[in-house]
């Protein structure tokens, strides 16, 4: 992504938090003070409610600094693709002893993770519906390894809501990791499930549905 976002605050606080955000997701950002000049070329600024009134731009968003920063990225993520919500929205996870996950918002990669259980990765999912806006969802989950693979669908059956379709992938050509060093073995983890993200799989039934409809 070009730079379209402005990070414009001299809150030690507020700067670091969002800019860790930022460069989480890999996406490029320009640092400003209240007083400089915001380009032209910039769709949105992120700053402080006490000094949202010195800037001068179209689309400013606050940011309240007690809070987590994630949710103000996403919103600017979406005005800088100009959309209030998205058409598609797949969450790839590469399920083991550590779990990759992969968001992507139509095609494009806007969020990875990682989690140590599949159970922190049910909250990092549901966490994900519910601040990211969407048509339709799909979430796939890689078939490399099976016990982990079955107990986050039990899990993820339980609580999805009925419409967001659930499959298994195939994880042959993802490049899962043996034996690396753990920073190395995550980022393999996350590489794998932005792959499993961009597969088609085998559509899941969904158990809770055949539950309620017997």
């Amino acid at each position: 992504m070009k730079t379209k976002i402005a990070v414009v605050t001299v809150s030690g606080k507020a700067y670091y938090l969002l800019v860790n955000e930022l460069k989480k997701r890999n996406i490029s950002f320009l640092s400003l003070t209240p007083e400089d000049r915001v380009p032209l070329d910039i769709k949105v600024v992120i700053t402080t409610r006490k000094e949202h009134s010195k800037i001068k731009h179209k689309m400013i968003l606050e940011y309240e600094e007690d809070k987590d920063p994630v949710e103000v990225v996403d919103e600017a993520i979406r005005i800088v693709k100009g959309k209030k919500e998205y058409e598609r929205l797949v969450i790839g996870i590469d399920p083991g002893q550590n779990f990759g996950i992969a968001v992507l918002g139509d095609g494009n990669v806007i969020e990875t993770k990682n989690c140590t259980s599949s159970t922190r990765t049910v909250k990092e999912i549901k966490d994900v519906l519910r601040r990211i806006p969407a048509i339709h969802i799909s979430i796939r989950i890689g078939n490399g390894a099976p016990s982990y693979a079955k107990e986050l669908w039990r899990l993820l059956d339980e609580i999805l809501p009925e419409n967001i379709v659930v499959e298994f992938v195939r994880e042959e050509g993802t490049s899962r990791s043996v034996g690396e060093i753990p920073q190395r073995r995550r980022k393999r983890d996350i590489s794998s499930a932005i792959k499993i993200s961009q597969r088609q799989g085998r559509v899941l039934s969904r158990h809770k549905k055949q539950r309620r409809e017997s």
